[in-house]
């Protein structure tokens, strides 16, 4: 095979990838995973009397799944700004999370050794905490950009 012709077959499904885009409609099943996801969680939080470690984790990442769906959606009509509005705000919300990420563990081991005395040990934080800042960060600020733009 020519190399030529790999390249631009590897380059059209790099391409079919990068345009994936869920349905307008889905963008309302989105918001509604992550409601029922965050009411669940009240509900395990204060009226479960032994609220249980598995139902926490399937409850954060059915959010995550939801807000993904939503960051997903196509708009009613998608055209070139908003695929380049969509785009800006991906890039934000990973620039942002990167900095997220590396400041926050200090800041927290910072406060909390200020809040108790005893001196708290330095903690990392973990995928859910990260993925819900990028995720939440990508949404506002596309529907900001786009309301701006």
């Amino acid at each position: 095979m020519d190399s030529g012709k790999i390249m631009n077959c590897e380059r059209n499904k790099l391409q079919k990838i990068m345009k994936f885009r869920l349905p307008h409609q889905f963008m309302a099943f989105g918001i509604a995973i992550v409601l029922v996801s965050i009411a669940m969680m009240f509900v395990r939080a204060f009226i479960m009397e032994e609220p249980t470690q598995w139902l926490k984790l399937l409850l954060q990442k059915t959010m995550l799944i939801g807000m993904l769906i939503m960051s997903l959606s196509k708009e009613k009509i998608e055209d070139e700004m908003t695929v380049s509005l969509r785009a800006q705000s991906y890039a934000i919300a990973f620039v942002i999370g990167v900095i997220y990420a590396l400041v926050m563990p200090y800041v927290e081991f910072g406060v909390s050794n200020a809040v108790h005395s005893g001196g708290e040990a330095f903690k990392d934080l973990g995928d859910f905490q990260v993925l819900l800042f990028m995720l939440m960060i990508q949404l506002m600020m596309y529907h900001t950009l786009k309301r701006l733009g």
